[in-house]
């Protein structure tokens, strides 16, 4: 039991690798669409390359979108609309009338005409409200049919049939002429105008509920296809109705082949599919990226990254399929490369665009256009810390996104005819997504614990807290960083290392010689030389403490790991040379060991650059009268005497790269210690 449980402890990265591994691969086969992969590429307007394909199953023929439109535009087109009938309104007109008739006539008029005038009025409202009065003027056309609902019943008459509101003076006025009281015509109107109201009003609500039952009911499929019917034949141009016959057999076959019978055997390929995509990946990094491999915090931002992704494409897909090019892939690579490299950002890129081939329509084309924008992403940005670089990476995967798709689109239709400009507009919303990557990768700092070059520019910074102080209390060290850290970044910009990164770690290499500056020669001033009370073990010891206290200087302001491993590194296991043979005056048996910093050694090209840098930069204040060959024969004796001790045994490093730092420091010292001509006083 002892023995497993210590196997455990030993192989916990392994573990926790392994259950990462299930745990993504089972987060993404639940993502992805729950239904079957039809087998065939449907590829429009060019002939069938597969071999002659049978109908599988009886299926029906779904109907294109344009038809479906079209159906829908035509019911709305002939759909006919109700109105309400009122019949209170009548009787109530009627009563008015009669009131207005006493007010509005004499008594003497009355006397004689009152049974004429008021049987006119009684007519000629039952005429107005025969079909209704409607206070709308000319909403639809005069022979448009409509529907005049009066109580349950339902009648079908013209829309001219209706009088209108606006249609009443004439009406009246032709009434009256007939009538033989053209006398009394002032006052007639005025009964009218008083009394009537409009009694025909449109009803929305049972109109819409109609015309919804309509479109409801419109049927999605026309005819269909008998099992074993050929569908197409090899070499038949896919189009017209035969694309419409394939589309809706892959559309059948689809939703047919995610069922209880073999929901498991799909499953089981999604998942084998998606482990073996996410497997690669895990190989990949094991065998390119080791140093990635070994941290678990590493690995998981990576799967952390492609989940993301994944989640979030699948989420816009079931929310609008049109919307799927807003998704700011791009983004993935951003942040692989801002923490990484470019090398692997592009493979994990390309891993999880072949993923999310499962979740998106026309998967070939979406792959197409992801992989390239994905490659112009790794080519174009360079230096994302430089807002201008990102601006332009963004406008040219947009400009990529946008050829693409119209290339693609006269391709398969033929034309520019079909080329649809609200996608054109998702490009640029997925364009100016892309943006959201600077923030993004702030946070991803501060949750993983991780360094990018936007902030090793800011630690860059002269003007900050720490270096500040350094420049306080020790401005002869300070000095000496910067000159490290100049000749740091020369050296890695030859041989195409991370120039940003080694910048920083120099610039903050020495800041344990705070705790006691003037124990170094740098910060030394006057002609005393504190090391002259000193055992020459004593002065050792303060000497190797530098990179103990520079490690509990950087922890306590936060200063990230990747730039306290430059701290950890800057001496490797070198020995404090000066007092170790000071010691061995006195004690020829003096142990070397005391004398020792305590590693570890460099173990990357940017360690390895800072303490050459580093070495050189200190020893050469020591040359009296600097010449050329005096300065290649002294660094070439420094950085030998480095790799004899075996000081870049961890560094992946080359002899040709160690030859290009020579190189760039011999010239880098050579102008430094360059002689000018004395000037006259």
């Amino acid at each position: 039991m002892a023995k497993f449980v210590n196997n455990l402890y030993k192989n916990q990265a392994l573990f926790y690798k392994v259950f990462l591994f299930i745990l993504t691969s089972v987060l993404i086969v639940y993502l992805l669409p729950k239904g079957g992969k039809f087998k065939y590429e449907i590829p429009k307007g060019k002939p069938w390359q597969y071999e002659n394909l049978y109908a599988p199953f009886d299926f029906a023929i779904l109907k294109t979108d344009a038809e479906i439109n079209a159906e829908k535009q035509a019911i709305k087109n002939n759909h006919i609309p109700y109105y309400k009938f009122n019949a209170e309104v009548v009787e109530r007109v009627k009563e008015d009338a009669l009131q207005e008739i006493d007010i509005t006539f004499s008594d003497t008029i009355l006397s004689q005409f009152k049974p004429q005038i008021t049987g006119f009025i009684n007519q000629t409202i039952d005429e107005i409200y025969k079909n209704g009065l409607l206070q709308e003027n000319n909403r639809l056309e005069p022979d448009q049919l409509i529907y005049l609902r009066k109580g349950n019943e339902a009648y079908q008459i013209s829309y001219k049939n209706l009088l209108k509101q606006g249609e009443i003076r004439s009406f009246l006025n032709s009434r009256i002429e007939g009538s033989g009281l053209m006398p009394f015509r002032t006052e007639l109107l005025e009964v009218f105008y008083d009394s009537l109201e409009p009694n025909v009003v449109f009803d929305n609500e049972l109109t819409q509920k109609e015309l919804e039952s309509k479109l409801n009911s419109i049927s999605y499929t026309r005819g269909s296809i008998e099992q074993g019917s050929r569908v197409i034949s090899k070499g038949e141009v896919v189009e017209g109705d035969k694309y419409n016959v394939l589309r809706s057999l892959k559309t059948e076959y689809e939703s047919q082949m995610w069922s209880k019978s073999n929901y498991n055997w799909i499953l089981l390929g999604y998942s084998a599919l998606v482990c073996m995509a996410l497997l690669m990946l895990l190989l990949f990094i094991r065998k390119y990226r080791p140093a990635i491999f070994e941290n678990n915090v590493k690995v998981t931002f990576i799967f952390f990254n492609i989940i993301f992704m994944v989640m979030l494409t699948t989420i816009v897909v079931n929310f609008n399929i049109n919307y799927v090019y807003v998704v700011p892939l791009c983004i993935l690579p951003l942040s692989l490369k801002a923490f990484f490299d470019a090398r692997l950002g592009l493979f994990a890129h390309v891993i999880t665009v072949l993923l999310l081939g499962f979740i998106v329509p026309n998967s070939y084309e979406y792959m197409f256009l992801q992989i390239i924008a994905g490659i112009v992403t790794i080519l174009t940005v360079s230096e994302l810390y430089k807002r201008a670089n990102l601006f332009i990476s963004v406008g040219q995967i947009t400009l990529v996104y946008i050829i693409s798709y119209f290339a693609f689109t006269i391709i398969q239709e033929g034309s520019i005819a079909d080329v649809k400009a609200e996608v054109f507009i998702t490009f640029l919303l997925g364009g100016l997504a892309t943006l959201f990557v600077q923030p993004l990768i702030y946070i991803y700092e501060k949750i993983f614990g991780m360094v990018s070059d936007m902030s090793l520019l800011e630690l860059s910074d002269t003007n900050s807290k720490l270096l500040k102080e350094l420049a306080e209390k020790a401005p002869g060290t300070f000095h000496h960083s910067l000159n490290v850290a100049n000749l740091a970044e020369a050296a890695a910009n030859e041989i195409k290392a991370n120039a940003m990164l080694v910048r920083v770690g120099a610039l903050f290499h020495d800041i344990g010689k705070m705790h006691n500056p003037t124990y170094f020669t740098e910060n030394q001033t006057t002609s005393v030389n504190s090391h002259d009370e000193l055992s020459p073990r004593e002065s050792a010891q303060i000497i190797i403490d530098h990179v103990i206290k520079g490690i509990e200087i950087a922890k306590k302001n936060n200063i990230p790991d990747r730039v306290i491993d430059f701290i950890r590194t800057h001496h490797g296991t070198t020995t404090v040379y000066y007092f170790y043979k000071k010691e061995k005056e006195t004690n020829e048996n003096a142990p070397s060991d005391d004398f020792r910093y305590p590693g570890p050694i460099p173990f990357s090209k940017e360690t390895a650059i800072l303490m050459m840098c580093d070495s050189v930069e200190a020893a050469s204040k020591s040359l009296k009268e600097p010449t050329s060959a005096l300065i290649d024969n002294f660094v070439e004796k420094i950085i030998n005497k480095q790799m004899d001790e075996g000081q870049f045994l961890n560094a992946n490093i080359t002899f040709k790269e160690i030859q290009l730092i020579k190189k760039i420091l011999k010239r880098k010292l050579k102008n430094i210690y360059h002689l000018r001509i004395e000037y006259p006083e």
